[in-house]
């Protein structure tokens, strides 16, 4: 199936991105804040009036951390006609969600959440280009888009969002630098200690000139919740690089391509390391295989002179080892379906080209349509 990506270019000052954006996507901003609602109370444990509560605690923390970030929060809720409050708690959606997942625990059933991606630097690629890829299992009903954006200070970001979001999670930017990312949790994650959030890390990795500074935005001060990011970048056609740091909420540990090429899910490959316990028992089956697959598959690739190309990439992402808990996910209809989750995006990104390729929905079922910066 060949789905035209949904993608929203916008210019101006923050609020005025920020207003853009809420207008036209106005309708699936407010299905978005349904849905996590919803999910915040079944599935957290999270009731909507708790939720709102500590999204107001992070205000001030997001209006230090950004100033721009927090301007654009406001020109949404403006141009989505919803409260402040309840975008606010969009864009840390992530610290409120796991950091109850960390609490909570382990509940009778698997929780299916997770992502897997790859990177790999310019001696494993054909074309001698840093590629990197992932797909990310989500809730299947939240909405998302693709931000075409042109920021003041010269750099333009092409990243995937959800709707109300104001920070992309994944992308490229016109200096030749990518992001991808993989949700963790751990024993100390807890949203109770206010400090810069993913998103707003997020959106200012997108808007970072070179690797080195992108690296000190995650690893900066201490984090409320852990996660992993996968930064890389190359200038036109020389050397690039890839680096992975996982994130605990007072630690951060860098790790290097093996042979050229890293694979992450959504477990911590030494969680001693960073002080920290993972709370891995209601995902292990499937954050465990997705990982030793894309390894294993990025392995064969990369043996003796073969080496990884965008059509492999996408081979990898739509392999279905361990169905339905495989790197290409699909719902697990045994479980509750506000427990259910499955690829809904799929990103390959070459940074020497400035493009990236994506599905909107599972890539065993959609073809990749392309975006460049």
């Amino acid at each position: 199936m060949r789905t035209r990506l949904p993608v929203l270019v916008l210019k101006g000052s923050p609020y005025e991105m920020g207003v853009e954006q809420g207008r036209k996507l106005r309708d699936a901003i407010h299905d978005n804040l349904a849905t996590y609602f919803r999910r915040f109370k079944n599935e957290t444990e999270l009731s909507r009036t708790k939720a709102l509560r500590r999204a107001e605690q992070y205000l001030p923390v997001i209006k230090r951390a950004d100033s721009a970030y927090y301007k654009a929060m406001i020109g949404v809720a403006d141009g989505a006609e919803v409260d402040l409050l309840e975008i606010a708690a969009l864009n840390v959606r992530y610290e409120l969600m796991y950091s109850q997942f960390s609490k909570i625990g382990v509940k009778p059933f698997p929780r299916t959440y997770g992502c897997t991606a790859f990177a790999a630097e310019p001696v494993a690629v054909r074309n001698g280009h840093v590629l990197m890829g992932q797909n990310w299992d989500w809730i299947p009903e939240v909405k998302g888009v693709f931000l075409k954006t042109s920021f003041p200070d010269g750099i333009d970001v092409a990243c995937f969002t959800e709707a109300g979001v104001v920070g992309g999670k994944i992308g490229l930017n016109s200096k030749g630098l990518g992001l991808l990312i993989n949700g963790l949790v751990s024993n100390e994650d807890d949203s109770s200690r206010l400090s810069s959030p993913f998103h707003v890390r997020c959106w200012k990795i997108l808007r970072s000139r070179n690797i080195a500074h992108a690296r000190k935005v995650v690893s900066r001060g201490q984090r409320a919740c852990s996660a992993n990011f996968i930064i890389g970048q190359q200038n036109g056609q020389v050397k690039g690089d890839v680096v992975d740091i996982e994130c605990a909420p007072r630690a951060t540990c860098a790790l290097s391509p093996k042979h050229g090429v890293l694979a992450h899910a959504n477990h911590f490959s030494n969680p001693s390391i960073l002080g920290i316990k993972q709370v891995l028992d209601d995902e292990r089956l499937s954050t465990l295989h997705r990982y030793d697959r894309m390894e294993a598959m990025l392995g064969e690739k990369v043996h003796g002179d073969r080496k990884l190309s965008l059509s492999v990439a996408k081979g990898m992402l739509r392999d279905h080892d361990g169905r339905p808990e495989s790197v290409c996910r699909h719902a697990n209809h045994r479980f509750p379906v506000d427990d259910r989750y499955e690829t809904v995006v799929s990103v390959i990104m070459d940074l020497a080209e400035r493009k990236l390729w994506a599905t909107v929905g599972s890539p065993c079922e959609h073809e990749y349509q392309s975006l460049t910066l």
